[in-house]
């Protein structure tokens, strides 16, 4: 007797441990079967992007998608976010996903059939609109991600929340957004959050290759405005001038040298980058005033307290040998974009089985940011990056992201989607 009931306890075991497996195989088929639908709704949403708090079309489609499956929906979330709710059939868990909605003032020059067509206003000036950072393809992988799970309802451990953000590449002037409008706006409760996953897809790699770093992934990204004030005169007789683009100049390299000399880039990698200057209004005339607006990207966030310091005095200090003042605004935008090292190394293995073993590689930090990271502040969080550069193609080549030749191929979505998938069952069934 005691012999069988050990056996049951084994055989119990094996069936336990193999429901994963099957869930997964489950998974993938359901989604490879819904590819030809992933594909359609990621050219419509590249034919018609929308920029950051104005996605109202995007939206609409993305709730109707939703509603079709069956899932509880809410709308008009920090603005235009959609957020949609599936409880499993078991108890478990909370997973968060998240995909981000809003395009760029881009104009699209990529030679596709499906490429934007599409115009807008911003910063009082006409430009063209473009899904210059794929958030067509986060959208498409998400919107399949909801489907196949709603199909496995009975089956889950737990609850999905899926979270569709709008406002990721930064609200308009004057308005918030983006996650951290979502996070105040109550997204992370109700029910309550345990862990998120999220993903960007990467033209500088190649489709089905997966790509991620535990710790800081992506970096703080602060903005700085200088406004220094001089003395104006004619052109031709500077030394009756107290000259401000002259002291812009020299505050200009003086930054560097805090990065350059001051910096310990041993540690982590920073960036400060001067992105605009504005100040004169006549060839002949030195002006009082001159503006100048940057970015400054850390990995470390007392590097980054230490840098702020630097900005601050390196512009003092350059303004008063010049006889000049300055006023120097720092404003702290998005944190670093950090990886739980414990639930990223249990992701790894989800992630593998995704892509395969030899699929799914560790990369360095990038200077690049992302509001992800106010979901990482909250909960135990991974942020992953997908391959979308065409295999047979040199990824080191691929345009840029925020250009205009910028490209993702289609096939880069299925690898995104069984991604999602995996860290989805895997976390359920392993807690």
């Amino acid at each position: 007797m005691k012999n069988l009931s050990f056996l049951a306890l084994i055989i119990l075991g094996a069936s336990v441990s193999a429901q994963p497996d099957k869930l997964l195989s489950k998974s993938s088929e359901l989604a490879e079967s819904i590819e030809a639908s992933v594909i359609e709704w990621r050219h419509h949403f590249h034919q018609n992007p929308e920029l950051s708090n104005r996605e109202f079309k995007t939206a609409e489609k993305i709730a109707e998608h939703l509603k079709s499956l069956g899932l509880e929906v809410q709308t008009g979330v920090a603005k235009t976010g959609v957020v949609a709710i599936l409880k499993g059939g078991k108890p478990g868990p909370v997973v968060g996903l998240r995909a981000d909605i809003d395009a760029l003032p881009v104009t699209e020059r990529a030679p596709i059939k499906w490429a934007s067509k599409a115009t807008s206003t911003y910063n009082n000036i006409e430009t063209g609109v473009m899904h210059a950072c794929g958030h067509d393809t986060h959208i498409s992988i998400l919107m399949a991600v909801a489907e196949v799970l709603s199909k496995m309802k009975a089956e889950l451990k737990g609850t999905v929340k899926f979270i569709f953000q709008p406002a990721e590449e930064g609200a308009p002037p004057g308005e918030e957004g983006g996650a951290k409008l979502m996070i105040k706006e109550g997204v992370m409760k109700n029910p309550d959050i345990d862990v998120m996953f999220g993903l960007h897809i990467n033209a500088g790699t190649n489709v089905g290759e997966i790509t991620y770093k535990p710790g800081g992934t992506m970096a703080a990204a602060d903005r700085f405005v200088m406004k220094i004030k001089g003395k104006q005169s004619h052109g031709s007789t500077p030394w009756t001038s107290i000259d401000p683009i002259m002291t812009a100049s020299m505050i200009i390299q003086g930054l560097q040298t805090i990065i350059s000399r001051q910096t310990e880039l041993t540690k982590e990698a920073a960036v400060i980058s001067v992105g605009l200057i504005r100040g004169g209004v006549r060839n002949n005339i030195i002006p009082e005033e001159v503006e100048m607006i940057g970015t400054i990207r850390t990995l470390d966030p007392d590097m980054q307290d230490i840098i702020h310091e630097k900005i601050r005095l390196v512009a003092k200090t350059m303004a008063a040998s010049q006889g000049a003042t300055v006023d120097v605004d720092i404003q702290r935008f998005v944190p670093v974009t950090y990886n739980n090292p414990e639930l990223t190394a249990r992701a790894v293995q989800w992630l593998e089985n995704a892509a395969g073993a030899d699929h799914v590689t560790l990369r360095k930090a990038m200077t690049g940011a992302e509001d992800f990271s106010f979901y990482a502040n909250e909960v135990p969080s991974v942020f992953f990056f997908v391959g979308g550069c065409p295999i047979g193609q040199d990824a080191t080549k691929a345009a840029p992201h925020h250009t205009p030749d910028f490209f993702v191929h289609d096939d880069s979505m299925m690898t995104g989607i069984k991604a999602l998938l995996n860290c989805t069952l895997g976390y359920m069934y392993e807690k």
